[in-house]
């Protein structure tokens, strides 16, 4: 990794931590069954999901209610802390490129959080989640629709367009596009901001 990508990502994990319980109160109560009862459907009886880059905790919390058993990570410590209240359970903190398993997971959800990833770190991270994946195992993931790649609000983004994905997706081996679909944002006030959401099957 280059200095000028590790310095966006450090810069990223700084903005969280130190605007965790913000983040937290904006994020936590959002209604998102609709996109988790999607996701939970590719399961079958896949039961082990791993929450990548978890946040607020809220979609752990969710899944953990649902019966299934969750891993939670996420690179900022303060909301691997405020996370792990929420949630009931111990959240790891852990950097991306530091996912190491293999075939553990039936489903890993990488809900609005691998999008701060500058461009070109993106393949090492989609072929590490590819590897932690059982085969058959689903992945559901998000970005900002557009073409924009940078700083926004204190925060670095890559955002996709359908094209955009399916051009990258043809460098990742093992992974196969099976629904996507563009929604608006679910937070109060934000409706106008679009969504590019994505649900991946390892083959």
């Amino acid at each position: 990794m280059d200095g000028a990508n590790q310095k966006s990502i450090q810069d990223t994990l700084q903005y969280y931590d130190r605007n965790a319980r913000e983040f937290i109160s904006n994020t936590a109560t959002v209604d998102f069954t609709a996109t988790q009862t999607r996701f939970l459907s590719k399961l079958g009886n896949g039961f082990r999901i791993l929450d990548f880059g978890c946040g607020s905790g809220r979609d752990t919390k969710y899944f953990l209610s649902q019966g299934y058993q969750v891993t939670a990570t996420d690179g900022s410590v303060e909301l691997c802390k405020l996370a792990s209240e929420y949630t009931g359970i111990s959240v790891k903190h852990m950097m991306f490129q530091e996912l190491e398993e293999r075939e553990i997971y039936d489903g890993i959800w990488a809900c609005s959080s691998i999008l701060h990833l500058p461009f070109p770190e993106l393949s090492d991270v989609f072929q590490r989640i590819t590897a932690a994946l059982k085969k058959g195992g689903v992945l559901y993931t998000s970005f900002k629709y557009g073409s924009y790649e940078g700083e926004r609000n204190g925060r670095y983004f890559t955002d996709m367009t359908e094209d955009r994905f399916s051009a990258f997706l043809k460098n990742i081996k093992g992974l196969a596009l099976e629904e996507q679909w563009v929604t608006s944002d679910v937070r109060p006030g934000r409706g106008d901001e679009k969504w590019l959401n994505i649900i991946l099957r390892k083959i």
